[in-house]
């Protein structure tokens, strides 16, 4: 029987959601459960290494966060709107996909202009209610587009996080791994490294290799329908280079250790498993949706943050670490008072 989408319902008290990063980046709680059994520990992420060995692989995710929120204003009203941009359809032509707010207000045709007048977009079509196609009229290269974008945009924090980007996100909503622009929210899990952890964990022999998924809003789509097979994930751009998949073979067959930082890299590597159960190099677009029951192919533990009820990444948590043994251990995050979402506590599922 497929799961449905009210066994996925929590009550989460809105003073658990992190609001701002811990002062140190690798402060964060964490709570490490075994999915054999069920026990749980409550650790800090420093102690991370710990269950670790010579051999073992972490797979991380490379993407990098761009400023994705612009506030322009309307021509001939100047109304304030909030532009987000989700993803680049084309480059040349300066498309985009975007979510704008108020919605009601943005028509095909309507004129758009950021900072000084100096960027400005036309709507071109709708896609969905809050969705619109537009296109930037600019006349530089990328390079300067996008400069443009660095200097305009604001940090993408998500809507939970109830207060405006300050210059500390510029940095903290960033993964020490980040090299390859094109998210517009950050795999949260990744957050917690720092060169010094990344350093012990080189030293002790565990290797740490890069995919890229670049996550965007589908990963955040609030779930509709309560027979979860219904439920379609927006696609995210991916890609598993050769390189790793040399490294996280030989882990597999070594039966080593290979933990997946983060949800994004878990649906990564799972939209590239070969026939024989091998991680094959491959880039492209995955909607791939995991939830319970679901069988695992490369990752035998997983880092992730504490996630929001019904959301797409605690289902896959929850098949990944069984359902029962999440669950429960949800309840004891929210007594023991973990921090949620992105700039919250994490658990390692091992």
């Amino acid at each position: 029987m497929a799961m449905k989408l009210s066994e996925f319902r929590f009550d989460l008290p809105k003073k658990l959601v992190a609001q701002h990063p811990t002062p140190e980046r690798d402060g964060a709680k964490m709570m490490v459960i075994d999915r054999e059994t069920g026990d749980m520990e409550h650790k800090e992420f420093r102690d991370l290494i710990n269950y670790f060995d010579d051999g073992d692989v972490m797979i991380v995710n490379d993407t990098k966060v761009f400023p994705a929120r612009l506030y322009g204003n309307k021509e001939k009203t100047g109304a304030r709107i909030e532009v987000f941009l989700l993803r680049e359809l084309n480059q040349d032509a300066r498309l985009w996909d975007v979510l704008v707010d108020p919605a009601r207000k943005i028509r095909v045709g309507n004129k758009l202009y950021f900072g000084e007048g100096e960027l400005v977009a036309e709507v071109i079509d709708n896609t969905t209610s809050r969705g619109r196609t537009i296109r930037f009229l600019f006349d530089g290269g990328p390079k300067d587009f996008y400069q443009m974008i660095n200097r305009l945009g604001q940090t993408p924090l998500p809507k939970y996080i109830d207060r405006e980007a300050e210059e500390d996100d510029k940095d903290r909503f960033q993964t020490i791994f980040a090299k390859n622009t094109g998210a517009v929210a950050a795999p949260s899990a990744g957050l917690h490294f720092t060169p010094q952890m990344v350093k012990r964990l080189e030293l002790k022999g565990i290797q740490l290799d890069p995919i890229t998924m670049h996550v965007g809003l589908g990963s955040f789509r609030e779930v509709d329908v309560e027979d979860l097979t219904k439920h379609k994930m927006d696609s995210e751009n991916f890609e598993v280079p050769r390189d790793t998949c040399e490294v996280v073979n030989k882990a597999l067959e070594d039966k080593k250790r290979i933990c997946a930082i983060g949800t994004t890299t878990m649906r990564a590597i799972e939209s590239a498993v070969s026939a024989n159960n091998k991680l094959k190099e491959n880039k492209g677009w995955t909607d791939k949706f995991i939830f319970p029951p679901y069988d695992f192919k490369i990752a035998n533990a997983l880092l992730c943050n504490f996630h929001g009820p019904e959301s797409t990444l605690y289902m896959l948590a929850c098949a990944f670490g069984g359902y029962q043994n999440i669950t429960k251990a949800y309840k004891v995050a929210i007594k023991q008072k973990y921090r949620f979402l992105t700039y919250g506590d994490c658990m390692l599922i091992i």
